[in-house]
């Protein structure tokens, strides 16, 4: 069972405490992208964060507190967002528009991304489990969206099939976080979005045909 990771802090004040360290997540990400975790030091996050190391260490333990409330924010920033898709509606025009709606969170969120997946990795074995289930709730979305379409016969696809999408979706949509220093010199986030969900459904299509075929 994977739990939240308790941060301690010896400020009382909660509202106080998430004003904080909202400015550490601002400050970390930015330094996180320049230079990465490990050159990082806990000084130069009071520093960005705009305030003294002294503070910086009421609200946090170590480092990697720091790290941890990153990771947490930016998957807690995307969940929320991608909580106003149509889960129900089952069809493929509302399954593409919660493709549509997802890669735009993630071009507005391109730094938080990058620095996501180049730092999760050095989170301790406590709390890696926890952040990742996070991501597994998100894929679960698309899944939702995938199999209400499978239930209405606008797809028919195997369950493997629908959980490989679902994965495939959401990659596809941090592909644009992770690789647009190469994916921007040709095209921009709607054509990104155009080109990635033409593929997506012609290899559903593709694959609908071929069994066919092969029945």
């Amino acid at each position: 069972m994977t739990v939240k990771r308790e941060i301690q802090a010896s400020v009382k004040d909660e509202q106080l405490v998430e004003k904080r360290r909202n400015q550490m997540i601002r400050g970390a990400v930015s330094l996180f992208k320049e230079k990465g975790f490990h050159r990082t030091t806990t000084r130069e996050i009071a520093r960005a964060a705009g305030f003294s190391i002294g503070t910086l260490y009421e609200y946090i333990r170590t480092k990697e507190d720091v790290l941890f409330l990153v990771c947490d924010s930016i998957y807690e920033q995307v969940r929320n967002r991608l909580s106003s898709m149509d889960l129900e509606r089952g069809t493929l025009e509302s399954l593409k528009l919660g493709i549509d709606h997802y890669f735009r969170i993630i071009d507005e969120m391109q730094d938080e991304v990058l620095v996501m997946y180049q730092e999760a990795k050095v989170l301790s074995n406590e709390a890696l489990p926890y952040v990742l289930r996070k991501e597994l709730e998100m894929v679960g979305m698309f899944e939702k969206l995938i199999s209400r379409c499978v239930e209405n016969g606008e797809l028919d696809i195997s369950n493997e099939h629908q959980q490989l999408l679902a994965h495939n979706i959401f990659v596809q949509g941090q592909m644009w976080g992770f690789r647009r220093w190469a994916l921007q010199k040709t095209c921009s986030i709607d054509d990104y979005i155009c080109l990635q969900t033409d593929l997506l459904f012609s290899g559903i299509k593709g694959f609908k045909r071929q069994m066919e075929v092969g029945g």
